[in-house]
């Protein structure tokens, strides 16, 4: 500590270690930033990697949304996190230009600038931890469409899990006709390797209909949004589950729902909600996974949306309607985006907060100052340069 050293106390009378594990550990990363510019001692005391493991603890797994604009003929895009408590969102980073989401995983940001779910692996990807606003590119994997991404426990590494594409000209020494899943540790400079068969296409075509996965207990699960025909009933009440250890696929049981439906993390469990047709019934069930081991659920939560108190408002004009679920503290939240409003709903109904409307990512990012190696090994490392905008 720096009293021992012989230096000032870092405040006043306070023990330097109440100081640093009691109050500066509780702030956000934002305030531990400034604080540097403070002191010499409180930069070198927030700067030890004990310490920034320890923050990064305390930091809450906040939902992410984007909201793009234009200033003047550019389009600019902010990334928002969502104080759950407080009602409000905080803009964590600003891009010079928009990005779509390909995976998130705790601390970090998978983004590309596609157009397409179908040609994700063929546009511009990058690698970003927004808090320290570094950013990277891992390639442009001509080969392969992404599935996910996440930290492999056992390792420390950070991997994407990738399928196969048959008859591409490959950028590895891998056989462009064999199709298949792979994994690819972020700054590795070996190539994705194959992992299982790709041969289950009903899994497949569950994987890409539901999007950027839900991570939990080192696993990797998909639900399905939509289910078009007959066909797929044997699929409409299963997860799609990747073991990130053992490497391998398997399915779990979930609630039959009739309509649209997406999955989410709720306090350490998984959640599936579902929503009637807005303009008619307006009532959204929310299933949790009360057993994890027994693949048993819940119906928690039936909740009728104040429909008419939003029409009512004068923020926008009608228009289309999005729902999401955030969740956090042993409480879930619905959040409805309408004209240009979105609205915090709780779960008995009613209308907590307005806020502005923005386009959520349905994943939560827990912010983190704690430096990661493998950025120095990817393509095109650079540190609060473009595409970051200036805070303000």
């Amino acid at each position: 500590m720096a009293a021992a050293a012989g230096a000032a106390p870092l405040l006043g009378e306070l023990p330097d270690a109440i100081v640093l594990w009691e109050i500066l550990v509780r702030l956000d990363p934002k305030s531990i930033l400034r604080c540097r510019a403070v002191r010499r001692g409180w930069r070198s005391a927030t700067s030890t990697r004990g310490f920034l493991l320890a923050h990064h603890a305390r930091q809450p797994a906040l939902s992410i949304f984007s909201h793009c604009k234009y200033i003047g003929s550019d389009r600019k895009q902010d990334i928002l996190l969502l104080d759950h408590q407080a009602a409000q969102l905080h803009t964590v980073v600003r891009f010079d230009h928009p990005y779509q989401l390909e995976g998130c995983c705790d601390v970090l940001l998978l983004l590309s600038t596609r157009h397409s779910i179908l040609n994700a692996s063929r546009a511009g990807l990058s690698v970003c931890n927004p808090t320290t606003r570094e950013m990277a590119s891992p390639g442009l994997l001509l080969d392969f469409n992404i599935l996910g991404m996440y930290p492999h426990r056992p390792t420390g590494e950070y991997r994407l899990l990738l399928q196969g594409r048959k008859h591409e000209t490959t950028q590895w020494d891998t056989p462009s006709d064999r199709t298949g899943f792979y994994v690819l540790a972020l700054g590795s400079h070996q190539p994705p390797r194959h992992v299982g068969c790709g041969s289950e296409t009903k899994l497949v075509s569950a994987i890409f209909e539901a999007g950027v996965p839900v991570r939990l207990r080192d696993c990797l699960h998909w639900y399905r949004v939509f289910y078009r025909n007959p066909s797929e009933e044997d699929t409409r009440s299963k997860l799609v589950v990747f073991d990130t250890i053992a490497e391998s696929f398997r399915q779990m049981r979930a609630p039959l729902v009739p309509t649209k439906s997406c999955i989410f993390e709720m306090d350490d469990t998984l959640g599936i909600y579902t929503c009637n047709s807005m303009t008619t019934g307006q009532v959204v069930d929310i299933w949790v996974l009360h057993n994890y081991e027994s693949e048993a659920w819940d119906l928690k939560y039936r909740v009728r949306l104040p429909i008419a108190q939003i029409r009512g408002r004068p923020e926008g004009p009608a228009g289309g309607w999005f729902l999401d679920v955030a969740s956090g503290d042993g409480n879930a939240l619905l959040l409805v985006c309408f004209g240009r409003s979105m609205f915090y709903i709780d779960t008995d109904g009613k209308l907590v907060a307005t806020l502005r409307s923005c386009h959520s990512w349905d994943q939560r990012l827990k912010q983190t100052l704690v430096p990661h190696d493998f950025f120095a090994a990817l393509e095109g490392y650079a540190v609060n340069g473009s595409p970051f905008i200036p805070s303000i």
